[in-house]
């Protein structure tokens, strides 16, 4: 059984300067953008992330400073990564925790706005988890029987990522060929924020997911206690988490 699409789906990995959402950058992109029609579009960049890369980092990718000094920073190649991605669905391993809300920091420093509202996002480590609780090399060689020579390379772990998905749906009949199934059965189709602040309860709520509010509705303590906007907005939350926020403010105090 095969994957069966309504519109691309772009597998996404990153190299970064750390694991911070909110404060490391990324050094690598490697995009595997599937078509309807099953054809496949690779695009793999370097960026200088501007900030020197940790010697932990450099071991485990194998990217130095030396070898991003010449590339691009986010904010110039941006726009074509957008472009690429934009009428996508998105997928990836572990992408919903950590590649997409470092790509959405990325883009927000650069001043483009780019919005996961009504794409599909699968997370395909969360089905292998829910499966078997392996590492993505694991993943590879259980579903695909192959080595996954490479790893670490954004581009390679893309790849790996999307023949991995291919093999799930193979595997799992439960699953079903569609984004739309995959995204059920993972239950990550209604993320509010990708960092987690903020989640939806059992009547779709929006709610605070930390600190004293936890459990709270958003919309109820901005009315309540208007300060704590300002004290998030402040603080060091990733910047889709105050965006987010904002709109959830504004949707409050616009209400009639």
């Amino acid at each position: 059984m095969k994957l069966l699409l309504t519109r691309p789906i772009a597998f996404i990995d990153l190299e970064t300067t750390g694991i911070n959402i909110t404060n490391d950058r990324i050094i690598e992109i490697g995009i595997i953008k599937i078509l309807v029609d099953g054809t496949k579009q690779v695009k793999r960049k370097l960026i200088n992330p501007t900030i020197p890369i940790p010697a932990g980092a450099s071991e485990i990718h194998g990217i130095t400073d030396d070898m991003v000094k010449d590339a691009p920073t986010f904010k110039q190649a941006a726009n074509e990564i957008k472009q690429f991605i934009d009428n996508c669905d998105l997928g990836g391993y572990n992408s919903n925790r950590f590649d997409l809300p470092v790509l959405i920091e990325e883009f927000s420093r650069a001043g483009i706005h780019f919005s996961v509202e009504g794409k599909k996002l699968v997370d395909v480590q969360k089905v292998f988890h829910l499966m078997e609780q392996r590492t993505l090399s694991a993943a590879y060689k259980f579903y695909c029987n192959k080595q996954l020579d490479g790893a670490h390379s954004a581009e390679i772990d893309a790849n790996a990522t999307w023949e991995i998905l291919e093999a799930q749906i193979e595997r799992y009949p439960t699953l079903g060929n569609t984004l739309d199934s995959i995204v059920k059965f993972t239950g990550e189709d209604d993320i509010v924020d990708f960092a987690r602040r903020f989640v939806k309860d059992a009547n779709g709520v929006e709610v605070f997911n930390f600190g004293k509010h936890k459990g709270k509705p958003v919309a109820q303590v901005l009315k309540e206690e208007p300060q704590y906007y300002d004290w998030m907005m402040k603080g060091d939350f990733a910047l889709n988490t105050k965006q987010k926020l904002t709109e959830m403010l504004n949707r409050t105090f616009l209400k009639k």
